[in-house]
């Protein structure tokens, strides 16, 4: 009963976070003709309840693609229109065809962001919490203390609450497809995890580690008996939530070809805007896309993916174990993010959700990724006007997740599972290694608190007008590249802690 109780407190506090980051400004605000994402979510509500399904993803007279076009799968569709249904009741001038075109209000906002706090509440915190109850080692308040800390992950409530998006619906469902998985319930996980995809196609992150656990678990069953049924089970369960989801388009095929192209915009080039992968820091050196052709451009990303995500996915093939999913999922939204093509600076998010499913596991390499995310994304949150939530959340989160996990009271080798790197760095005393992973973690947390404070201060000069986002999307590279190795390396190591070990049975 008190762990109840303590739960609801932590529920209650994240959704007073929530709303209080929600009264801040938004993408785009007062910013014509394009305006930003919020008025992007308000478009396709638009779009859906007013034309009929089989326009959603054409351009036509009614439907500008050029503005703000749909281009996230069906479930994203649906879910506009269900807004959109809601919105035409309280006040139709909201979702007016063409003439609601950029509209904006204080009684529009407060329904737009209701909207996400619903979406919210029904999907990714129940997810959040049960995963913390049920899924995690230690004591009651251990498990709340956890429970906070996801929930109270800034980089997340920004986007959603503050920039406008609704992230946490695909992470929800893919939460719940991380939870299923864990119980032991293998095909409401698929289902979970199809209906995430479905929802936003950069879920592809996470889709290795989901088919290599599942084909592991299978292969170890034995593919000729046990092993195959299940797979057989799993296999329609997949293509029956396709087939639901996809069901308006699938009797016209060139309705459903139409979605594949709107989803899989390559034309839009590399990478957008200054975000913290690969293929953006080596721009700064390397103009890549002056002397590479589009195609060549887009073979090289999907290469360096592969190439990336493999070692982590064939490892969690051959041991496909709860932990080993969870590392994979960590590594190989890593490996798409910093490698893949046309990443935006928001799809850090895709690797953060499983790093804070580590945060029972390694407390201190968690948070100080998770800060390093939300930092990455700065020059997006000055932009949208966000700059005091920003600071007051990061700094807040900081202090908190580093109080209720105790994360630098025992900073020890085995707490941050640093034997594996005692054998590549022999000649350094092993009391040495956590202690230098102190000082970088300081020097690191001070680095962008400066970085912060002079994108903000100072105004860069005439000839270098990027220099403030550059900086920023270079350093936070460096900290991704680095967690991306750091948690390979786990990966394919052996669980040292006694609490790691439970989770590998």
């Amino acid at each position: 009963m008190q762990t109840w109780s303590l739960v609801s407190i932590s529920v209650l506090l994240a959704v007073v976070v929530r709303w209080g980051v929600s009264l801040n400004s938004y993408s785009g605000a007062g910013k014509p003709p394009m305006f930003g994402d919020y008025e992007a979510q308000r478009h396709w509500q638009e779009v859906t309840y007013n034309l009929p399904l089989q326009q959603w993803y054409f351009n036509t007279s009614d439907n500008d693609l050029n503005y703000w076009g749909l281009d996230y799968p069906p479930l994203t569709a649906y879910h506009s229109w269900l807004c959109a249904y809601v919105a035409n009741i309280i006040n139709p001038e909201w979702v007016e065809l063409h003439r609601s075109r950029g509209y904006e209000s204080p009684a529009h906002k407060l329904f737009m962001r209701t909207t996400v706090l619903v979406t919210d509440v029904l999907i990714y915190i129940p997810a959040v919490v049960f995963y913390c109850l049920y899924l995690t080692g230690g004591s009651a308040k251990k498990r709340v203390s956890l429970l906070l800390s996801i929930l109270l992950y800034p980089g997340l409530i920004l986007i959603d609450y503050g920039h406008f998006q609704y992230n946490g619906v695909s992470l929800g469902f893919a939460l719940w497809g991380v939870l299923a998985l864990g119980l032991g319930w293998d095909m409401s996980g698929s289902v979970a995890f199809c209906l995430a995809l479905n929802y936003k196609q950069m879920e592809l992150y996470h889709a290795l580690p989901f088919f290599c656990y599942l084909l592991g678990k299978c292969a170890r069953a034995g593919l000729l008996g046990r092993g195959f049924i299940l797979l057989a089970r799993i296999a329609v369960a997949v293509l029956v939530t396709f087939a639901l989801c996809w069901l308006p388009f699938l009797p016209d095929p060139s309705q459903a070809s139409q979605v594949v192209r709107r989803i899989f915009p390559v034309a839009r080039g590399l990478f957008e805007d200054k975000v913290a992968n690969t293929w953006c820091s080596l721009n700064t050196l390397i103009k890549i896309r002056s002397f590479l052709t589009a195609d060549s451009q887009l073979y090289l990303s999907f290469a360096l993916t592969l190439l990336a995500a493999l070692p982590s996915s064939i490892r969690l093939l051959m041991k496909p174990t709860f932990w080993h999913f969870k590392l994979a999922l960590v590594n190989s939204s890593l490996a798409f993010f910093l490698f893949s093509y046309q990443v935006h600076e928001k799809s850090i998010l895709l690797a953060a959700l499983p790093v804070c499913l580590l945060l029972n596991d390694f407390p201190f390499m968690s948070v100080w990724f998770l800060q390093a995310s939300t930092f990455s994304m700065l020059p997006l949150f000055l932009k949208d006007g966000l700059l005091v939530p920003y600071a007051v959340t990061s700094v807040g989160y900081l202090f908190l997740t580093f109080y209720l996990l105790s994360a630098l009271d025992d900073c020890s080798e085995a707490e941050m599972n640093l034997g594996c790197y005692s054998k590549l760095s022999f000649f350094l005393p092993k009391t040495y290694l956590a202690c230098m992973m102190r000082w970088k973690f300081y020097f690191s947390i001070a680095l962008m608190a400066v970085l912060s404070i002079l994108s903000v201060v100072l105004d860069p000069p005439p000839h270098l007008p990027d220099l403030f986002p550059v900086l920023v999307s270079t350093t936070a590279f460096l900290h991704f590249l680095g967690a991306f190795l750091h948690f390979n390396i786990v990966q394919f190591s052996e669980p040292v802690s006694k609490k790691s070990q439970k989770k590998n049975n």
